[in-house]
C-alpha cells in the first residue's frame, strides 16, 4: 500500500475541524485526520507493507524548464537554492513536521527522493513491486498506474478513507475510455488547470477521448494531423498542430518516473512503534489521543 502523503494530509486537515488543537492550542487536525486515515486503511485492507510517499520537491525544476507553468499558480516563495515553497494554509504547515515526526517513532516507512514528487516515489515503487499494489490518493494523475494484470488499483478517497472508489481498467474504461497508460495522453491534451498544465486549446475531455479512441495514442493522433485523409476536423488539426511543442514535452511532466533513486528503507506494517519513547513524548506534546491509540491498537492486531 503506497499513500500519496501530502494528498491526503491536506484532505484531513480540510476534513477535520481545526478545533481539534494539541495542549497548547495548536491546530492538529491534519495530524489527527492523518494517523485516523491510516489506522481505517490498514484495518480494511490489511496490507503488508505499508509507505508513506513524500514530496521532497513538489515542483521539480525538471518539469519547470519543460512546462514553465506547471504547478506555478501554488508557489508562495522562490527559492535560488532548493525547492519552491508551495502555498500552503497556516494552520497546516507547523503540522507537516509532525507528521514526519510521529510516522518515524512509529516506524511506518517515509520514502521521498530529492528532486522528485511523491507521486515519482509512487510510480517507482509500483515498478519495482512484484504483488499486488493499492495505491491511495486523491490525485487522479496517478491514475496512469492502474494495470489489472499486475494488480496495480487506485483507492480514490471519496469521503474520508472509509469511502474508496477502486479505479481498475473496467473504471477508467468507463469513465474515461482509456487504459491506465492511455490517461497520461487524455490528461495532457485536456490540460489541467490544478497542475498549471495548459492542454491544447479547445481540446477537451471529451474530444481528447474520442481523438485516443480513433488513433490510439498521441504518436497516432500527430501522425493524423500529418496525414491530409486523417478524419480531424479543421478547427482539430489546426490546434493540435500549433500545440507541437507543448505536446514535444508534456509526456515527460505528466508521466510519473519509474526509476528513482530511493534511500534503503524496511517497508513492513511495524507491529510495535519503532521509538516508543519518542512517541510517547510527540503524544502527550500535541495531544494525539484516541488517534495515536487506535492506529497503534491497529498495528498490533
Amino acid at each position: 500500500m503506497l499513500l500519496d502523503t501530502a494528498s491526503l494530509y491536506f484532505r484531513a486537515y480540510f476534513g477535520v475541524p481545526d478545533s481539534v488543537r494539541a495542549p497548547d492550542g495548536t491546530p492538529v487536525n491534519a495530524v489527527r485526520g492523518l494517523l485516523d486515515f491510516i489506522a481505517r486503511l490498514v484495518q480494511d485492507h490489511r496490507p503488508d507493507d505499508l509507505v508513506a510517499c513524500w514530496d521532497n520537491d513538489w515542483r521539480p525544476q525538471w518539469r519547470v524548464e519543460l512546462i514553465p507553468s506547471y504547478k506555478a499558480h501554488r508557489v508562495a516563495v522562490e527559492r535560488e537554492l532548493g525547492p519552491d515553497e508551495e502555498e500552503t494554509p497556516d494552520a497546516l504547515a507547523p503540522q507537516v513536521p509532525v507528521i514526519e515526526d510521529v510516522l518515524d517513532a512509529i516506524g511506518i516507512a517515509r520514502v521521498g527522493a530529492d528532486g522528485y514528487e511523491a507521486d515519482d516515489v509512487i510510480g517507482t515503487l509500483t515498478a519495482r513491486a512484484t504483488g499486488p499494489v493499492d495505491i491511495i490518493t486523491g490525485d487522479r494523475d496517478l491514475f496512469q498506474l492502474v494495470d489489472d494484470a499486475r494488480g496495480r488499483r487506485v483507492l480514490y478517497p471519496l469521503k474520508g478513507v472509509g469511502s474508496l472508489q477502486v479505479t481498475d481498467e473496467a473504471w477508467l474504461r468507463e469513465r474515461y475510455g482509456v487504459t491506465g497508460p492511455g490517461y497520461v495522453d487524455l490528461a495532457l491534451l485536456r490540460g489541467d488547470p490544478s497542475d498549471g498544465l495548459p492542454g491544447v486549446p479547445g481540446i477537451g475531455e471529451k474530444t481528447a477521448a474520442k481523438l485516443l479512441d480513433a488513433f490510439g495514442d498521441l504518436a497516432g493522433i500527430m501522425a493524423a494531423v500529418d496525414s491530409p485523409s486523417a478524419k480531424l476536423t479543421p478547427s482539430q488539426r489546426k490546434r493540435l498542430d500549433e500545440a507541437r511543442s507543448y505536446l514535444a514535452v508534456a509526456p515527460t511532466v505528466v508521466r510519473v518516473a519509474s526509476d528513482v533513486p530511493l534511500p534503503d528503507f524496511d517497508p513492513a506494517l511495524p507491529s510495535e512503534p519503532r521509538d516508543p519513547a519518542s512517541l510517547d513524548e510527540l503524544a502527550a506534546q500535541w495531544g494525539l489521543g484516541g488517534s495515536l491509540k487506535r492506529l497503534l491498537t491497529v498495528l498490533q492486531g
